[in-house]
This record gives structure tokens, sequence and C-alpha cells, in this order.
């Protein structure tokens, strides 16, 4: 503990400072800006050091987050970024964009705000970025094993450097035009600026990880032509098929899948494309779905000039404060103002959608009632029926899981009763050689889940390659889930 005294003296939580909201809608870079370093330290100073420092348990990659704290208290930022990194590869993604249950379970939670974790992390990793010290991490030997890996979000990014770095090569395919799935094309800039990215794309290249883009497996190549060249597949494809609402009107202009509406706004902010095929500019916006992605469509539609954008949630709105349900250490549900919700818009709670409304094909309402719950199902209430004017819905309902045609299906692989590809208790599929990684076999998760499901399907491939393994011991989805309980 660097100061013993730094929770008593500093009992302020001071979090990450943002950029004001009428200068931050006219554009879409980062929304939140870099801390004080004076400041800074004094808020890892706030960490106990607690002897069981529960915030390892709470964050699914086992981050050494006293250390770290510590060592950033003292002003020793290079080696807090080698801690920090010794357990996750791309703090400066989870730094912006992971919920930090890690914060949740704070010891100093339960009667002081707690330690602002998150941001500590991420101001490591733009520390070391911004000094230079991003360096390849080259491996010591390397093998004679070749190693796909389908998909190039968090989950297959980890588990393709973690790999790379044992010595195995290691390609990488996505069938979009550029690497990074959802981290590029579904994350907006103004929560993560693509540069971030590109420098971690840069590091990977660099340690000698090979990316084919615009190569879709099951297509432009077959999954046994595939399996043929490589002794091992790792499937990180994550959880990309849409949640759908099959309502009366479903089937009007103007009502699109939330992922279809923020791809297309990505693309064009990246300048892959000249105009935006789905335009809020003008337009009443209705998104069904208070998460982040919902969030994240807020904030796309403020930006391009919605004249009005109302998020409907079908759950009652969450408490403020910590249930009583939900005690310490757990991870509560508790109502969220995310920075898109700062920036304007409605949020309606225990509104459940009845249908679509238009004319000539093309949407115009959203019919809602009051949700009741019955025999524990959510349904719409009759006779408080109400009419909110859209021009734009946006149905940002979750995902179930991955697309099962294709490459999945030329490779035989089993699924299990939620719709993700099904392995057994060490990331291997039905199908010899073949692991699943991510939210592809988890179901739809947290990006630190994905990073940490990389790592460890990583391991296991190491050890089904190799008979052993060097990387950090691989941990079963199940093992994963009971240390969470």
């Amino acid at each position: 503990m660097a100061n013993p005294r730094g929770f008593l003296e500093v009992r302020e939580r001071v979090t990450v400072p943002k950029r004001p909201v009428p200068v931050r809608i006219m554009d879409y870079r980062e929304v939140t800006a870099r801390q004080e370093v004076g400041v800074l330290k004094k808020q890892a100073g706030r960490c106990m050091d607690c002897g069981v420092p529960f915030c390892h348990n709470g964050c699914p990659l086992g981050n050494l987050i006293p250390e770290w704290n510590a060592l950033v208290h003292e002003g020793r930022m290079a080696e807090a970024a080698e801690r920090l990194h010794a357990t996750n590869n791309f703090p400066e993604f989870t730094g912006r964009l992971c919920p930090a249950p890690c914060e949740s379970s704070c010891v100093l939670g339960i009667s002081q705000p707690a330690v602002t974790i998150k941001q500590v992390e991420v101001e490591i990793a733009d520390t070391l970025i911004a000094s230079g010290g991003l360096e390849p991490v080259l491996a010591v030997r390397h093998t004679d094993k070749r190693i796909a890996v389908i998909g190039s979000g968090p989950a297959g990014l980890a588990a393709a450097q973690q790999l790379t770095r044992a010595g195995h090569t290691v390609a990488v395919y996505e069938r979009d035009e550029k690497v990074g799935g959802l981290l590029r094309y579904g994350i907006p800039d103004f929560k993560m600026g693509k540069d971030v990215l590109e420098t971690r794309l840069a590091q990977m290249e660099a340690e000698g990880t090979v990316f084919r883009t615009g190569v879709a497996v099951g297509t432009d190549i077959e999954f046994e032509a595939l399996n043929r060249l490589y002794d091992a597949v790792i499937v990180a494809t994550g959880a990309t098929v849409p949640r759908d609402l099959p309502v009366p009107g479903r089937e009007l202009e103007g009502v699109h899948f939330a992922m279809d509406y923020l791809v297309d706004s990505n693309q064009v902010v990246a300048g892959e494309r000249g105009n935006l095929r789905i335009d809020a500019a003008g337009k009443h916006v209705v998104i069904l779905g208070g998460g982040d992605t919902g969030a994240d469509c807020l904030g796309t539609a403020t930006r391009q000039g919605a004249a009005s954008v109302t998020t409907l949630a079908i759950g009652s709105q969450p408490p403020a404060e910590r249930p009583a349900h939900q005690p310490w250490p757990m991870a509560p549900t508790i109502f969220e103002v995310q920075s898109a919700h700062e920036e304007g818009g409605e949020r309606s709670y225990l509104a459940a959608t009845v249908n679509f409304t238009g004319e000539h094909g093309s949407v115009m309402g959203v019919t809602v009632a009051e949700t009741e719950f019955i025999d524990g199902q959510r349904l719409p209430k009759p006779g408080t029926e109400r009419v909110i004017p859209a021009d734009l819905v946006f149905l940002a309902l979750g995902f179930t899981g991955p697309e099962q045609a294709g490459f999945l299906e030329q490779a035989n692989t089993e699924f299990d009763d939620r719709g993700s590809v099904a392995r057994d208790g060490y990331y291997m599929t039905n199908t010899p050689g073949v692991f699943a990684a991510g939210d592809a076999g988890r179901g739809q998760s947290l990006i630190v889940w994905a990073i940490a499901e990389g790592r460890s399907c990583a391991a296991a491939v190491d050890k089904y390659l190799m008979g052993e393994t060097r990387l950090p011991a691989p941990v079963s989805p199940t093992d994963r889930a009971i240390s969470m309980l």
C-alpha cells in the first residue's frame, strides 16, 4: 500500500473528466479527457490494498489492481503498465469500454465510493502508448504449429496475441475489410477512437500475427480447406445474431437493428463510405433497449441531429443505490447514466412495445403500453396503450448467439441450448482441434470476459498442441462461472 491513509485522507471519488456536452456532440471524438496526474495519484492512493482484494474476483481477468494502484500513486507508470499487461492484453480497450465489475466488489465501496479502478487502468495504458512504450513482445522460441483464429474482436485478438507470443504461427481471418470486429464497427468513436485500436494492431503485426481481411470463412474459403491448413482453429466470431421483435409492423421501412445503424455510422465516420444509409438528422428516433448498445445509438443519433430520441425499456427503472438483494461484493443492477444520456434524449421504463404503425410502408410511430408481469412474463397491460411518434426505430435488444449457418455448419459444430457453440471444459468443440472463445461460446457478455476467454482459450490450444503450456493456466468456463458466484 503506497499510502496507508489514502482512503482516509481522500474520501472523494473523482471520475474521468469529460468535454462539455455542447462541444462534444458536434464531433465524434472521444468524450473523455485525460485526468490530471496529481488527481490520478490521489485517486489511486485511495486503494486500501485490503487483505482479501475482492476486486481480483470481480474482474474476470484477475487484474492485480492493488499492485498497479500503488505503483501509480508512486508515479511509477512504466512498472504499473507492466503489471497491468501481465493479466490484460488490451487495457486501453477495457479502460474505455468495460463497465468495471471490479469497482462493484471494491472493499472500500462498503463504506465509501469505490476506487476509480477503471480510470486508473486507462491512464496507465494511455501513458504507456503516449510515451512510445508499447513495444512488440517477440517470442523467445518458434514452433512449427499453425493456428487460425476466425474473428478479430477482443476474444480473437487476445487469443491470437497470446499464441503468437508463445511462438506459433497465427493468422486471424476477418470477413470485413478491416480488423477489429465490434471494436471497430460497433463501438462509436466518441467512446473509443480507432487510433487506439490501430496502435494495438500495429504491435500485434510487429509481433508476427498475420491478419487476413475480407475473407469470409465458409464462403471465400470452406472450413474443410481452412482446417487442413492449420493445426488448430479458434472460433471467435462473437454473438452477432440480433434479437428481433416480431410484432405487427416490424416490416415497415425505418425499423432497423441497432448494429446495422452503428456499423453504418462508423463506416462513414471512418471515411470508408461517403453517405449514411440510415440518417437520423431531423427525425424522431425511438430506441428499444436500455443497455450499452441503446446508449451508443442515442449518442450517434444526437450527433446526427435527431429531432428527438426516446429510449424504451420494458423493465422497471433500476434503483440509484445498491439494492438490498444485491449486497456487496455482488455486481448490482443500478440506474446508469452514460455520457450519451447526459447529452439529451428521454428514457421511459415499463414500456412494452405493442406494434409499429406507419403509412405508405414507412414507420410513423411505436405503440407502447405499460408493462405488467404475469406468470413471470412481461406483457403489455391492456388499456394503457399510447403512440410515440417515430421516423426511425432501432432494436437494441441484445444478441441470441453466433451465426450457425456457414462455416460452423460445415465444421459440424454442436450448439448448446442457448444457441452458443458447445464446448468441453477447456474450450474445445465437438470437432477435434476446433475451439471456441468469447461470445461465440459464452453468449453475449462483456469485453473483459471476451479477453479473459481469449487468453484462457489460447492456453488450452497451446497445451493441446504442445502437451504443456507456459501461458497463464487455462481456466474452464465452468470454473469461471463458479468463481463469480
